[in-house]
């Protein structure tokens, strides 16, 4: 890359903070005055925001993502012998937290469309778990890239196998499906409020969300090390979950502009859709409004340009990722919960998807000259 050409930000967090600066110096301040850094006030305050924001009657706040699902599967009874489906196109740590909380992620296939989970290879996956002697308990959804995934079918899948949904929203709040928000679309949702996120604090955090009020006990329970009535009173094995105060209080002064962020991402995202050329978008089913966690579409071909896209545009200042490479069927440490199976889409999409840059600050001047750029890195590759 040429030294006179600036660096364009994957996600630019800088432009936001400087938005927000004085009120989060002073929510910080009141913290800090304050002396409660974990679990202080402004975290009940936070999940009353929450709940109230996705519709859901609950919201639980707790230190990260993973943490969010591992106390999903732990509310719902995850047992040894319990088999959880995940899809094979997402982050670890959709299967990482089955295997934390003790139960056997089974992995699924994916929607070429989409990128979400295959209502119909779930139905085979599930035939194939019974056949393996494992019990179908819960079906993990990923609203990939803030898309929520088909919770109609896979709801109807899940009912009549006896099953939970759990949807891991980690990549989706602020997302809705005909009409109702990610947090209220399945028995428990997940959420991530990792920087990056669409709604993200300055370090690790995460949510939780159910309309169960006795789910929402077990899930208070859980998040501190399986406290009974009092603190000291263990009546179950729990985690250490909680969410630092801090953090808290810089995620209540993101709410209060995270629906107009909501709408900037969806009109850069309108613009690039209808800019970049000669790709796959992302299909997003008219019921959907996707929170735009990444801007991610598929290469033409067999994936074999993505190097000399990906070389050209960082020669134009313009940095790209890979979300994901390696599926979690072909990963070392899962492959065995997937070795009986064929993937060939979650392989396609690995080997043909690039992200390019999305944040709600992303000048227009930016998304134009970012079109252009990809539009002829791929006709010159």
């Amino acid at each position: 890359m040429s030294a006179d050409i600036p660096m364009i930000p994957f996600i630019d967090l800088k432009a936001q903070q400087a938005r927000i600066r004085p009120q989060i110096d002073e929510a910080i301040r009141k913290v800090l005055d304050s002396g409660q850094y974990i679990m202080g006030p402004e975290v009940a305050e936070l999940e009353t925001e929450l709940a109230k924001y996705s519709g859901a009657k609950y919201a639980l706040a707790c230190s990260s993502g993973t943490s969010a699902l591992v106390l999903a599967m732990m509310v719902l009874g995850l047992k040894p012998n319990d088999a959880v489906f995940v899809p094979s196109f997402t982050f670890i740590a959709t299967a990482e937290a089955v295997l934390l909380a003790g139960g056997v992620p089974v992995v699924v296939d994916v929607e070429e469309g989409s990128f979400n989970m295959d209502p119909e290879d779930l139905k085979k996956a599930i035939i194939d778990a019974k056949n393996d002697g494992l019990n179908p308990k819960i079906v993990v959804p990923v609203d990939l890239f803030g898309c929520p995934a088909d919770y109609a079918a896979i709801t109807e899948i899940a009912k009549e196998n006896n099953m939970y949904v759990v949807d891991d929203g980690c990549q989706s709040f602020g997302a809705s499906l005909e009409g109702k928000m990610v947090g209220s679309l399945a028995d428990i949702t997940a959420t991530s409020f990792f920087p990056a996120k669409p709604l993200g604090c300055y370090g690790d955090g995460g949510a939780l969300f159910t309309d169960n009020p006795e789910y929402l006990e077990l899930m208070k329970s859980f998040r501190v090390h399986g406290m009974g009535t009092d603190r000291y009173e263990n009546v179950r094995i729990g985690i250490n979950g909680r969410l630092d105060t801090m953090q808290a209080a810089i995620l209540l002064i993101k709410m209060s502009i995270l629906a107009e962020e909501m709408q900037l991402r969806e009109k850069i995202a309108v613009r690039y859709r209808e800019g970049i050329k000669n790709v796959s978008h992302q299909v997003i089913p008219e019921t959907v409004h996707s929170a735009w966690a990444q801007f991610s579409f598929l290469l033409p071909g067999d994936g074999k340009i993505r190097g000399k896209v990906q070389a050209d545009l960082k020669a134009k200042g313009i940095p790209t990722m890979i979300y994901y490479p390696i599926p979690i069927h072909r990963q070392e440490a899962y492959a065995k919960y997937a070795s009986k199976r064929a993937f060939p889409v979650s392989d396609m999409l690995a080997e043909r998807i690039v992200s390019v840059p999305m944040h709600p600050y992303l000048e227009e001047k930016t998304q134009s000259y970012i079109i252009e750029a990809v539009n002829e890195a791929i006709e010159k590759a």
